[in-house]
């Protein structure tokens, strides 16, 4: 077992050596033994110790007391100029959990195995010691070697102790592409109703994590296991909402999944790098998990048996609003999902003054990215007039970028003319001097060539009648 070798940072080395030094265990363990083993980079390394969070605070000159409750003490090491914290928790054995959650009460215990034993997955009950190996007693190895997502001892104890566990079984599977254990997935169905314990900020976490994942389409596996059910029963009547339509091969729910799947990634990281990445990434999986979301309550028939479902984006833009509020979701993501909700049906030619008009009404803030979300939706459809579906939106977005090459007015915020033009004009502030400036963007939509100061000042009384 011990044939495995991990790049330990040289901070946590030296925790690690401080604490053996003064007669105690320590090892690197978790995560970022079992990404390490996978051979990723860890974001971040823990260490467990049979030292007591008194005995780690007496060693080191910097901590800050994260959990003392539950045996956690943050070491600050300084390395090149700045500050990093490595948290240290003693091997402990965790009493009953009365809430999902917490443990009443913890008792620190020197042997390791009692500590590992206590935890959620194989794959993160691993721990490592620069000299003296890997600690692999629950076949955590094998387990990643094989794919396999399996709970440390008892599932349902795993589970009843914290119920996020199940959530995390699932993110675990879709990051790694891997299978869930028969008997893991059993008490996952088994116990899912509990998950309702849980905080709806932790079980956000958890959903986006796998939404971002590679496999976002595991999104399926909360649905199966009934977790759907608690923390987003709108995707549940989405899942047995059949699409009696030409342009469609799945159910709306399995439609949303392959949209959410279908999300260019490559081209979206070449038009936005860093951080707007992730941040658009996240927005455009949001969207495409909940575009539809208002088709189940809005589905009719007609006569030849065709499904039709008018309306169901403004019925989705509050429903998808609703529930990322619930889900604790700030402002900012919760106006780019449901602007992006609220457009995603727009039709319209492919032509200069239609595109301009459309950039108008959602915002260039929007546009761009309404593109992918058009996209990833003609995608998860049926093959259908599929072709022609993205020539037009290749047609519609080669229109776009001549737009802003040439810098033609989209917006107020781009439009020759201001409020203060106005106000010197001798136009009084208020609501008639916004349908003023709109007037006269329509204008300019029109005709690009007319966003000229000059030119509008001198139509003013026009746009006032």
């Amino acid at each position: 077992m011990n044939d495995i070798k991990i790049n330990v940072p040289e901070d946590a080395r030296k925790i690690i050596s401080t604490l053996n030094d003064a007669g105690h265990e320590a090892y690197v363990v978790g995560g970022c033994v079992r990404d390490s083993v996978l051979g990723r980079d860890p974001a971040d390394w823990d260490i467990t110790t049979s030292a007591s969070p008194a005995q780690v605070k007496e060693l080191f000159r910097r901590t800050v007391d994260t959990g003392i409750k539950h045996g956690t003490v943050t070491v600050l090491m300084k390395s090149d100029g700045a500050l990093n914290g490595y948290e240290v928790t003693t091997y402990r054995i965790d009493g009953i959990y009365d809430d999902g959650r917490h443990p009443r009460n913890v008792t620190f215990t020197s042997d390791l195995s009692k500590d590992l034993e206590r935890r959620d997955f194989t794959i993160n009950a691993m721990a490592y010691h620069p000299e003296k190996g890997l600690v692999d007693l629950f076949g955590g190895r094998e387990d990643l070697s094989d794919n396999v997502i399996r709970c440390v001892g008892d599932a349902e104890k795993r589970f009843g102790e914290d119920a996020l566990r199940m959530m995390r079984a699932i993110r675990f599977a879709a990051q790694l592409g891997a299978d869930i254990e028969p008997d893991t997935y059993a008490a996952i169905k088994k116990l899912a109703p509990t998950l309702e314990k849980v905080s709806a900020e932790r079980i956000r976490v958890e959903m986006e994590k796998l939404l971002m994942s590679d496999n976002p389409e595991f999104f399926r596996l909360f649905y199966e296991s009934g977790l759907t059910r608690v923390f987003l029963p709108e995707f549940d009547a989405c899942m047995v909402t059949a699409q009696e339509n030409p342009h469609h091969a799945y159910n709306v729910g399995e439609h949303m999944l392959h949209a959410v799947s279908a999300v260019n990634l490559e081209r979206l990281a070449e038009e936005y790098p860093g951080e707007e990445y992730e941040k658009n990434k996240k927005i455009l999986r949001l969207t495409m998990l909940l575009h539809d979301i208002g088709k189940p309550a809005k589905k009719t028939v007609d006569e030849e048996g065709i499904a039709h479902f008018k309306g169901h984006p403004e019925l989705g833009t509050r429903m998808s609003g609703e529930i990322l509020r619930r889900l604790r979701y700030d402002n900012d993501t919760v106006k780019m999902v449901t602007g992006l909700v609220a457009a995603h049906e727009i039709r319209y030619p492919a032509e200069k003054k239609s595109v301009r008009r459309v950039i108008g009404r959602v915002g260039e803030d929007y546009f761009p990215l309404l593109y992918y979300v058009n996209e990833a939706d003609a995608l998860a459809q049926s093959m259908f007039m599929r072709e022609e579906k993205l020539q037009r939106l290749q047609d519609i977005r080669d229109l776009y970028k001549e737009i802003k090459r040439d810098n033609e007015c989209m917006s107020l915020k781009s439009l020759a003319v201001k409020g203060a033009d106005l106000i010197t004009a001798g136009v009084k502030p208020g609501p008639g001097m916004g349908e003023i400036l709109q007037k006269m963007l329509e204008d300019v939509i029109e005709e690009p060539s007319h966003n000229d100061r000059e030119y509008l000042m001198s139509r003013l009384r026009e746009y006032t009648d």
